[in-house]
């Protein structure tokens, strides 16, 4: 069945080049400063098991969903549901799916690749000199003076569009395949070269015990909504990036192997990366902080005052970029794939488009650090709700609705020809996990961010 879709569609040219554009889409800016820090304050080794859980139960089966329905369906997110939904009988309202998917990620790319643009900025900064011996007061000047500059960051928010438009523009084979092959293995290297400095640098031990010390009392609800949450997005999942992505993937593939292996990928990064920062952190007394404060002040700051500090400074900002850059192509697949298949387009010009509108709609981001700082509607910036909305209700959504169509509305024999699995009892399992865990727990998330203080109010009960 999985053929009936086939037609002339690019394939990947084989799979490991799927599990490095991947894990590529999963690897981002997230993991190298959001994971090491929430793995430190809730509970250390305690909170990286519960994770690791987590990833099992809502991260694999949600990420071979949305694989699943895209190498079944062998087209755009929006193409590929509007088909399946026909194959399985289902309503055609379950297309949603796709048209959600393919609008978040637009979103969440719109203000991506300003934020991604400060990374290029600071690989030019530490480059030539610009943190060296400088001043926790310095760091944080220089961060301020940026975002306070509309023109600096619409540059490098340009600049760093016209990469991604270049990428994706020139198709599977010559573009993603080519940006895959060359910036995965770099962010690696940089990433091993970073983790032997960091482990030099005379703050490993802290680290270690930052990340890793088994803190069960800090435990709490709180605690596993946080992981669950983390294994969710870290994924990228729930905007149709996988989807995608998944209907290049060869019939000979086998995806819940491959789901597993680009699972590990992503999380080995995310536990490198903090093994390979709060080191050079810890060395220099500093505290380590959440967002961007981390990246763009806390680290800055501790390169410029370590001998090679602009050197390693520079590969740290490479590898962000190279994270950044290889996540932001995924971005922009589903909608690329759909606008080619219904127009019968060329994929450079629709790339071009897209870029076009995705880079005036990331103005308001850039301008909201700046002349719109106090423009805000019910409390947030236009960044802030554009984030929001993208981040806290789309995915979320997305990923529920994925999780039970693939579960529960495609044929058995579809899901065990795709799966790779054999017998009624292999397919009431999938069903339990995909179909009832992972759903159930994208809930309370979804929950838990619409209204908080349901989980607050549990919090306090237990800790009180």
């Amino acid at each position: 069945m999985a053929n009936d879709f086939s037609g002339k569609r690019e394939m990947w040219s084989n799979r490991w080049l799927f599990v490095l554009a991947a894990a590529g889409s999963a690897v981002g800016l997230g993991n190298i400063w959001k994971f090491p820090y929430i793995a430190g304050e809730n509970g250390g080794g305690a909170f990286v098991l519960i994770y690791l859980s987590c990833i099992a139960l809502v991260g694999v089966p949600i990420m071979m969903s949305e694989i699943l329905l895209g190498r079944s369906g062998r087209s755009s997110p929006i193409t590929s549901m509007e088909k399946l939904a026909e194959v399985s009988k289902a309503s055609r309202y379950w297309a949603f799916i796709g048209w959600l998917g393919v609008l978040a990620g637009f979103l969440i790319l719109s203000y991506y690749a300003v934020i991604a643009g400060w990374a290029l900025n600071y690989i030019w900064l530490s480059g030539s000199g610009g943190f060296s011996n400088i001043g926790a007061s310095g760091a944080e000047d220089i961060f301020n003076n940026f975002l306070s500059n509309p023109w600096q960051l619409l540059f490098w928010h340009s600049l760093f569009m016209i990469f991604t438009v270049l990428i994706v523009g020139r198709g599977i084979g010559k573009g993603l395949e080519t940006a895959v092959r060359w910036f995965m293995p770099l962010l690696f290297i940089l990433l091993v070269i970073l983790l032997i400095y960091g482990f030099q640098s005379g703050g490993f031990t802290q680290a270690v015990n930052f990340m890793f010390d088994f803190k069960m009392d800090v435990v709490t609800t709180e605690t596993w909504l946080i992981a669950m949450g983390q294994a969710f997005f870290t994924l990228s999942l729930g905007m149709g990036a996988m989807m995608a992505y998944g209907s290049y993937v060869p019939d000979s593939a086998n995806i819940g192997s491959t789901v597993i292996i680009i699972a590990l990928l992503d999380s080995f990064v995310a536990v490198a990366s903090g093994l390979a920062i709060f080191p050079i952190v810890f060395a220099n007394g500093l505290e380590p902080g959440q967002g961007p404060g981390l990246m763009f002040v806390t680290v800055p700051l501790a390169f410029g005052q370590m001998s090679f500090g602009s050197l390693f400074g520079t590969l740290f900002f490479l590898l962000v970029s190279f994270a950044a850059i290889t996540s932001a192509i995924s971005l922009t697949e589903p909608a690329i794939s759909y606008l080619v298949e219904k127009y019968n387009a060329q994929r450079s010009r629709v790339a071009i488009s897209l870029g076009v509108f995705c880079w005036v709609l990331g103005i308001g981001t850039v301008l909201s650090f700046n002349h719109w700082a106090d423009l805000t509607l019910f409390g947030r910036t236009f960044f802030d709700s554009v984030d929001y909305l993208s981040q806290n209700i789309m995915l979320p959504l997305g990923g529920l609705l994925i999780a039970l169509f693939a579960a529960w509305k495609i044929p058995g024999e579809l899901i065990l020809e795709q799966l790779g699995i054999s017998g009624r009892y292999g397919l009431y399992a999938w069903r339990i996990v995909a179909g009832i865990i992972a759903p159930l727990c994208v809930a309370l998330v979804f929950i838990n961010t619409l209204f908080p203080e349901v989980f607050e109010a549990i919090n306090r009960a237990q800790k009180g």
